[in-house]
């Protein structure tokens, strides 16, 4: 029997939000800003309690509040509002694994600005603000990020070092390409005592890995190149070459090219360790994953989000022998590539 269903009419109801969701990211920010995560975590579960502890309105209180349940970051019942499980974790500063600090590098003028005029961006078909983008050298967001977004890498770090097995006491040389803030490589020195790590970045850059690695106590065993991954010289007899969020970056062409620096520069039998944001083959799914190739439209002159079938075509073209594929919490893919 045919169904009688009939199919819903049109609704501009997902434009209308869509145009609207720079409010979600401000109220996020404001929230951050004000510590109101931070406030209910510690029991301030009414808009007058919030009011009072945040030194806020009453009404400003209750209409963020209530804007934060409907994206999902807030609870409520009857006229208390609590956490999620996701803003407890990550949004109370009370909380180890806070991230409230990405912040300033996400939303910083020096990316959002580079979606202003989308439609010139599509025209071109890469960042209009300057022909290399957010890779122009020295640029100062690189500093932002690495100050920024160590809570936001701390379980990948932590994944990366359990799956390359850095609890086996190897005597280990270790390059950390696009080292940003160090925390991959100082994640693996951590564990293993054996290991040296090299961390490749720009020397503004570098400062900042540099503390990190003094903060983690392995700064007798962090080791500094400074400059591009394309033009510095890495030397040889690395055991693993990091690889975090760099390739999406650059084309494909370019990233083979570093690719067969990385690969003359490992031992045989060593490995490259990419983590990336990496869409299925239809390229719209996970959303996440897919959705990042428009941030790389938008900030790079060429880079974009690679389905695990380009990433295994590009290590196969440098060189390399195979490559492995490892889920892991959160939007990201580790890629283990052999020589």
């Amino acid at each position: 029997m045919a169904s009688t269903s009939k199919p819903h009419p049109p609704s501009p109801e997902l434009i209308f939000d869509t145009l609207n969701a720079y409010q979600q990211t401000a109220a996020l920010r404001g929230a951050i800003e004000l510590d109101l995560f931070t406030a209910i975590g510690e029991g301030a579960a009414t808009a007058a309690d919030l009011a009072r502890k945040l030194k806020v309105s009453e009404r400003g209180a209750r209409i963020l509040s209530d804007y934060l349940v409907v994206i999902r970051l807030l609870t409520k019942h009857g006229d208390r509002y609590g956490l999620t499980p996701d803003s407890a974790a990550f949004l109370d500063r009370r909380s180890p694994a806070c991230m409230c600090s990405v912040v300033t590098f996400l939303n910083s003028p020096m990316l959002t600005d580079n979606f202003r005029d989308l439609a010139a961006v599509v025209r071109k078909g890469g960042a209009v603000h300057t022909d290399e983008g957010t890779m122009a050298p020295e640029h100062p967001v690189w500093v932002d990020f690495a100050r920024s977004m160590v809570p936001m890498m701390g379980m990948p770090s932590e994944f990366i070092a359990d799956l390359v097995g850095s609890e086996s006491g190897a005597k280990w040389r270790v390059l950390d390409i696009a080292a940003g803030h160090g925390m991959f490589g100082i994640a693996i020195a951590r564990r293993n005592p054996n290991a040296t790590i090299v961390g490749l970045d720009w020397p503004n850059v570098l400062a900042v890995a540099v503390e990190n690695a003094h903060k983690a106590g392995i700064a007798d065993r962090y080791e500094t190149i400074p400059g591009s991954a394309f033009e510095a010289d890495f030397g040889g007899g690395y055991d693993l070459v990091l690889l975090p969020n760099f390739l999406h970056h650059f084309d494909a062409g370019a990233c083979e090219t570093l690719l067969r620096k990385v690969h003359a520069a490992l031992k045989p039998g060593g490995r490259a360790v990419t983590l990336e944001f990496v869409p299925n083959p239809d390229r719209v799914s996970p959303p996440t994953a897919a959705t990042f190739s428009l941030m790389m439209l938008g900030s790079t002159a060429a880079g974009d989000a690679y389905t695990f079938a380009e990433y295994d075509r590009m290590f196969r073209n440098a060189g390399f022998s195979s490559s492995q594929a490892h889920a892991m919490p959160g939007p990201e893919t580790v890629i283990v590539s052999t020589k």
